[in-house]
């Protein structure tokens, strides 16, 4: 995996104002990573980021979309602590 300048964790749904500005943020060399009510706007096709987008399976589980979603690859606890391996930088939405 290639080197992730900032990790972007997000764990708010599409329409919260945080979700709005974790978007407005995100760089090239950056990556996404949805969590909790954040995997939500897969199920709405909100989210063009333009960077590697991540969403945590069992959330998607939890809340019935863990099959038909495109956009984003889907990583389980152990890849999640991977993915902050390889950032530089991690931030919390």
């Amino acid at each position: 995996m290639a080197p992730i300048n900032t990790l972007h964790i997000l764990n708010k749904a599409p329409e919260h104002p945080r979700s709005l500005a974790c978007m407005s943020v995100l760089q090239s060399g950056d990556a996404l990573l949805l969590t909790e009510n954040a995997v939500l706007a897969l199920a709405v096709n909100s989210i063009d980021p333009g960077v590697p987008v991540f969403a945590l399976a069992p959330d998607l589980a939890a809340r019935g979309l863990e099959s038909g979603i495109q956009g984003a690859s889907l990583v389980d606890y152990a890849g999640m602590v991977d993915l902050t391996t390889h950032a530089q930088k991690l931030i919390n939405w």
